[in-house]
């Protein structure tokens, strides 16, 4: 059986040797990701360019994500490269301070409005909360702090506030000229950082159509302001990546796990695709096997029935880029053994025919034994709502779209074939399909098979035929 969860790596200067990303795909990659808060259009472009021509040369169909940096806080530079700071010192986040002039006493900051939001009492965590001060006084533009924890604190790191509420919006102008590059190399999926609201999404996913683009918009929520917003923000979004790294800093590390759960169960509940993200193999930037607490990590999410597990710097800088990606592979496969049965919308009507053939066909498929279910689709979506449902039976998008086969590697227990109807025929239809299943190695004489279509083949959303078929007889002349 196939692995369902699928698995996004980041892209960087580990992957940019001859050899590694073809390592990659091999161990299992299905969605490349681009960060775009690292290295140019020109180096980025190389590396789309790299993954369509290895998908291409291996046959095997892989996604593109370009990720906005959004509106990253970070401190500017020290003129030694770092301080050591202690608990009790008195410390400077000074707006005035020119970006590479910090000293021990005082820092700039990347964001200008910084002091407009915040207070005495405020806690600051920098540094992914590892140093720690309290805002004592606004002083103009300098922002007075105490040091709570102390440690070093080296050049760029990032800010967050404890709880939320930094206002700087999250498309920067930077933001809106990936948008037009993430177009322009036809990403499948645009990532908006720091999404705080619906509307953060809808504004990109406007700038990414009006650029060009056709793919899909994830929004990472990593902001605490955010799961106050939680279920517009799924309803706007394709996709929600839980981006545990600011998030964590924001909200605590203890509340991440059950806010994690929460976020997964509610995105499935809505059709909403999820990618849980941040330091799910960290100990493999250095090492060659995961820790057991990273083990469980990458389980516990699958089990919650994520779509896809993201490696980050893992793959990105790390020395072992193949190998982060099979073990990710192996926990995946072992965790889906594990199944329970799916109670996903059995109470709730359908809005679209298409939308109720998909969950028909999917109950049908769990309680009959059926072997594989072939959706033809256009647009993808009605393989979206199969794959909400919890089952260990694969779903087969087949379809002509190459944008519909990219953008469908993120969904939880769904393989794009490239299939194009020939025929007008109905019956031929069917055939077509079995043979190619037969062909994929997927099916054998005997087994029943689940197929979606529409009555008007290649119109998108006009899904409304559901037939069911036993390999081998499809060979035989039937009335329906």
């Amino acid at each position: 059986m196939p692995r369902r969860t699928k698995i996004v790596a980041t892209l960087g200067p580990a992957t940019d040797a001859p050899g590694v990303l073809e390592g990659m795909v091999a161990a299992g990659l299905n969605v490349a990701r681009l960060n775009m808060s690292h290295d140019g259009h020109d180096r980025q472009r190389q590396r789309v360019e790299r993954v369509r021509t290895v998908a291409k040369a291996t046959k095997t169909p892989l996604g593109v994500l370009i990720d906005l940096q959004g509106p990253k806080i970070r401190i500017g530079r020290f003129q030694q490269g770092s301080i050591e700071l202690a608990a009790g010192e008195r410390f400077c986040i000074d707006l005035d301070c020119p970006l590479d002039s910090g000293d021990q006493t005082r820092v700039g900051c990347t964001y200008a409005n910084l002091a407009d939001d915040l207070a005495a009492g405020d806690q600051l965590l920098l540094d992914d909360g590892a140093i720690e001060l309290q805002v004592t006084e606004i002083r103009g533009r300098c922002i007075a702090c105490e040091v709570l924890l102390g440690g070093k604190l080296s050049n760029s790191k990032g800010i967050n506030k404890r709880g939320g509420g930094l206002s700087a919006p999250a498309l920067t102008d930077k933001d809106k000229a990936d948008i037009a590059f993430a177009a322009e190399v036809e990403a499948d999926y645009l990532a908006v950082s720091f999404v705080r609201s619906a509307e953060d999404v809808i504004l990109a996913r406007e700038l990414f159509t009006q650029a060009g683009g056709k793919g899909g918009v994830v929004a990472k929520i990593e902001r605490a302001e955010a799961l106050e917003h939680a279920t517009d923000i799924i309803k706007a979004s394709d996709v929600i990546m839980v981006a545990r790294g600011d998030l964590g800093v924001e909200i605590g590390d203890a509340e991440l796990p059950a806010v994690q759960k929460r976020l997964i169960s509610e995105a499935r509940d809505l059709d909403c695709v999820i990618i849980t993200a941040t330091q799910m193999m960290q100990s493999m930037i250095d090492h060659p096997m995961p820790t057991r607490a990273e083990v469980f990590d990458v389980a516990n999410a699958v089990l919650d029935g994520t779509d896809a597990v993201m490696l980050s710097a893992e793959s990105s800088v790390g020395k072992y880029p193949a190998k982060v990606v099979a073990a990710m592979d192996r926990i995946c496969a072992e965790s889906e053994n594990y199944r329970r049965v799916s109670k996903h919308r059995l109470n709730t009507r359908f809005k679209r025919v298409d939308e109720a053939i998909a969950m028909s066909a999917m109950y049908a498929a769990n309680h009959l034994g059926v072997k594989a279910v072939a959706a033809l689709t256009e647009s993808g979506s009605t393989v979206k709502w199969m794959s909400r449902l919890n089952t260990g039976i694969p779903i087969y998008a087949m379809t002509r779209s190459v944008h519909t086969r990219r953008k469908t590697t993120l969904y939880r227990g769904v393989y794009p074939i490239n299939f194009d109807v020939a025929s007008t025929d109905i019956h031929e239809v069917n055939r077509e399909v079995i043979e190619e299943l037969l062909r994929q190695g997927t099916v054998v004489d005997g087994d029943l098979v689940i197929i979606t279509k529409g009555d008007r083949g290649g119109v998108e959303g006009q899904t409304n035929i559901m037939k069911i078929m036993r390999v081998g007889e499809h060979r035989l002349l039937a009335d329906d």
